[in-house]
């Protein structure tokens, strides 16, 4: 086992604070109430005590409340990032300011010798990733995307029951994000810091797909919402199309006030949902094709047996989702082994680059109103 890392986390508010919470727990939990130290971890035996691994040095903010917060809860802050890049007793950096600000954080903390793990999008285009690729070859300092939803449990179920053929051959993967209360009021609603779903929530959800399905992306076809914010947008609908002819259909959206399923899984032997994060939702599993007997039922003004749902138990099988055991601080744990020489990087920045051109050619087909041919 490496050292344990010092870490100093840039940027105090919703997710840097959330950091600060997780690793000052040992937990990887970020809990906003009560006692910060008593926070209960995530009920899985293979989960990482990251106490052993991280050590919080400090927070720096530009906010006098959010200093005063992190004093409050006991920890150290900086005054400026001057005084971050100059602790030799820092060993990283968590970058969690706007994102218009990732670029040059995390240049200035490579070229002072600390590694940096950054949250997403880690940059504002795929132009800007590659100058801070370069800088990390450069200095020899690790560079780590923080897609941590890669380790949520609804994608981490859908990951199983795709990569296990559970339901067959899969052809078509929906995710929904759907809320309500349009965009946060912050910079999150303003561009030119960086605002706006797709770089919000799009990311994540296009992340994790191109994390699961190991095939050239052919098509993209993009559609941005402008509902309840008019300088960035507040909802996308994405629809990818992969090189053996698998369909995804990601959508975002912040005007919803009834949601859709979270996911839905379709393979030719059956299908799953999961309706929510409280990971309520089913697989059903087809018995047999032959099912002779069918009863037309009433659709509208005509008849149908086509459309006429099959019966459990005779035709079809329902089963509870398989929701497996993992390390819910798998992210962070990687990144300590990286930095101290004893693993490969799990999100790697050639992936999160891949991510941020997905992301272009998105907003590109938003613009022109065409599909775009991504992967040839």
């Amino acid at each position: 086992m490496g050292k344990k890392i010092r870490i100093a986390i840039v940027g105090c508010g919703g997710m840097g604070g959330g950091h600060a919470i997780a690793i000052q727990s040992g937990t990887g939990n970020a809990i906003w109430n009560g006692n910060n130290l008593d926070v209960p971890g995530f009920d899985s035996p293979m989960t990482t005590d990251i106490s052993k691994l991280l050590e919080l040095a400090g927070i720096q903010d530009i906010d006098p409340a959010r200093e005063e917060w992190a004093r409050e809860r006991g920890m150290y802050v900086y005054k400026d990032l001057d005084e971050v890049l100059a602790d030799e007793t820092v060993d990283a950096v968590l970058v969690a300011t706007p994102n218009d600000s990732h670029k040059p954080i995390a240049i200035a903390a490579m070229k002072a010798g600390k590694h940096v793990l950054c949250e997403k999008p880690v940059m504002m285009s795929s132009a800007d990733l590659l100058d801070v690729m370069a800088v990390s070859k450069e200095t020899g300092k690790v560079f780590y995307p923080r897609q941590n939803r890669e380790w949520d449990e609804d994608f981490m179920t859908i990951r199983r029951i795709y990569e296990e053929k559970l339901v067959g051959e899969v052809f078509n993967i929906k995710c929904r994000i759907m809320g309500s209360r349009g965009i946060p009021g912050d910079w999150r609603g303003i561009k030119e810091k960086g605002g706006g779903m797709m770089l919000d929530w799009g990311v994540h959800i296009i992340d994790r797909i191109v994390a699961m399905v190991p095939e050239k992306i052919v098509d993209v076809f993009c559609h941005c919402t402008y509902i309840t914010n008019k300088e960035c947008d507040d909802g996308i609908q994405v629809y990818l199309k992969f090189e053996s002819g698998l369909t995804v259909n990601l959508e975002v959206g912040t005007c919803h006030f009834v949601n859709e399923p979270l996911w839905c899984i379709y393979g030719d032997t059956g299908s799953a949902m999961i309706n929510s994060w409280a990971m309520d939702g089913k697989m059903v599993l087809l018995k047999s094709w032959d099912d002779k007997d069918t009863t037309p039922i009433l659709a509208g003004a005509g008849l149908t047996k086509t459309m006429a749902p099959r019966m459990v138990g005779t035709s079809t099988e329902e089963l509870p989702l398989p929701i497996p055991e993992f390390d819910w601080n798998t992210l962070y744990k990687n990144f300590v082994d990286v930095c101290n020489g004893e693993a490969a990087q799990i999100v790697t920045q050639e992936h999160a680059l891949r991510v941020l051109r997905l992301m272009e050619a998105c907003f590109e087909s938003d613009k022109t109103g065409e599909v775009v041919h991504f992967e040839k």
